[in-house]
């Protein structure tokens, strides 16, 4: 059973960065692609970043371009999301997901394995 933990959610103000991770266990290494979505208000659960198994491919929503970073290390079973630049339209659960292959994929469909999420809030 995969177990995704996500951790460093909080709130700050606009403008300011944040780092949020994700901890797995049971199915991990590098044969599985990971990814982070969001909910905000009144908005449903949406793509923010994935990263391919060997963590050479990475992609991410054009809102987050430029801003956030997305990187994982297979050794530690663990991935990243750096976000800078925050706006409060950032606001969300952030939810760190396991897809089925080594291939990146956008939607929530193509994931078996969910966290518990991570509540940022950004100020303005």
């Amino acid at each position: 059973q995969v177990r995704l933990v996500e951790s460093g959610g909080g709130l700050v103000q606009s403008g300011n960065s944040l780092r949020v991770s994700c901890a797995a266990s049971g199915r991990t290494g590098s044969m599985y692609a990971m990814a982070w979505f969001r909910q905000g208000p009144r908005r449903g659960r949406e793509f923010v970043a994935a990263i391919s198994g060997s963590g050479t491919d990475t992609d991410y929503t054009d809102s987050v371009k430029g801003r956030f970073t997305i990187s994982r290390d297979n050794a530690k079973n663990t991935m990243s999301l750096q976000m800078n630049s925050l706006k409060p339209e950032d606001t969300g659960v952030y939810y760190c997901a396991q897809g089925r292959s080594h291939y990146i994929r956008h939607m929530r469909s193509d994931y078996d394995f969910w966290g518990q999420g991570t509540q940022v809030t950004v100020s303005s």
